[in-house]
């Protein structure tokens, strides 16, 4: 018997805008990634979120503290 995982949360905080490049202002997903969402399996959603996470740091929504770790 298997046991299956649940599916990861979206990472929606209501906050729904897209910017110039046709990113969420909120969480961080492209238009593609939102809509598919519901269509990802877990692993494509780890990758996602971690797209994610890139782009919130590149735009300067999260600060890394030097020597941290990022998890």
């Amino acid at each position: 018997m298997t046991v299956s995982e649940r599916p990861l949360a979206s990472p929606c905080v209501s906050i729904c805008a897209l910017d110039d490049d046709d990113i969420c202002t909120g969480c961080q997903r492209t238009v593609e990634e939102i809509t598919r969402w519901s269509r990802m399996d877990n692993t494509e959603r780890r990758v996602v979120l971690g797209l994610c996470h890139e782009r919130a740091k590149a735009s300067g929504l999260v600060w890394m503290i030097p020597g941290k770790s990022g998890a």
